[in-house]
């Protein structure tokens, strides 16, 4: 009964994911449709507590709605060099869909979301580089394009679509996709940890209270300009830690970001 229900949210939802450009508006309100759905968490193996940390488990991965809209999970995991063959016609190696047969295959979380846009996993990603890729697997994984397929394969169909939904809203945002891979490597981060940085509490405070004392758009369009650059910066540092494995700075980095993000939040709410 449920995947039924599923299937149809997916369906209506990948409706609005097929035209030429992808709002970010449209894919929050999506994500959000998709997630607030009745089983969707027991789908996909989410545990929302409602705490902010990343999971050493590759199953598990929880983030706090605070900084990051509603609650969110990941379920991808490294790569895995197990041999795959379609359900179907015994293909070896197919991905989300079999390239010989176009059957729609099952999740298989071994596949991480870097792969599934068949990017490297680095925390860098050149703009564009995502929603090509993006409406292409919706068009082929969208639900009302397998209606005449057998029951289990629509719901691989839904469980596939609502993946890629997934993998698209974490990585285009450089705060979900710099937690995300770090959790790949096995990293935890913890949202939660108090900042015991004399020199980043400070500022926040400043920052804050000029948010607050802010009388007009123009001064608060100002200091959003401002995190929008420190948030750049601060991104580039958790780029460079990253490569070098110095997991240490980069965890640093992405509470640095973290902050500034939740500042653009604030900005944003009384604009």
């Amino acid at each position: 009964m449920w995947r039924s229900q599923l299937r149809t949210v997916i369906s209506t939802l990948n409706r609005k994911t097929l035209p030429q450009s992808i709002s970010p508006q449209l894919l929050e309100e999506n994500t959000t449709q998709l997630q607030n759905h009745t089983n969707f968490s027991t789908l996909r193996g989410f545990n929302h507590n409602g705490r902010t940390r990343v999971s050493r488990n590759p199953q598990t991965l929880v983030w706090n709605s605070e900084f990051l809209g509603e609650t969110s999970g990941f379920c991808s995991s490294g790569s895995s060099e197990e041999t795959r063959y379609c359900w179907n016609c015994k293909s070896q190696g197919p991905f989300l869909n079999c390239e010989s047969c176009g059957s729609v295959q099952p999740v298989d979380h071994s596949i991480d979301y870097f792969r599934i846009f068949g990017l490297d996993r680095k925390f860098d990603i050149e703009d564009g580089s995502l929603e090509g890729k993006y409406k292409d697997w919706q068009k082929k994984l969208h639900p009302d394009l397998v209606h005449t397929k057998s029951e289990e394969e629509r719901e691989y169909a839904a469980e596939q679509s609502a993946r890629v939904i997934d993998a698209y809203g974490t990585l285009r945002k450089p705060l979900s996709r710099a937690i995300y891979i770090m959790r790949l490597e096995g990293v935890e981060v913890d949202e939660e940890q108090t900042v015991s940085e004399p020199e980043l509490l400070g500022e926040i405070m400043e920052i804050r209270e000029a948010v607050e004392e802010a009388t007009d758009s123009q001064a608060l369009n100002q200091i959003q300009s401002q995190m929008e650059e420190k948030l750049r910066r601060w991104s580039d540092s958790f780029a460079n830690a990253f490569r070098s494995k110095k997991y240490d700075e980069a965890l640093r980095s992405i509470q640095r970001i973290t902050y500034y993000h939740r500042v653009k939040e604030e900005i944003v709410k009384k604009l």
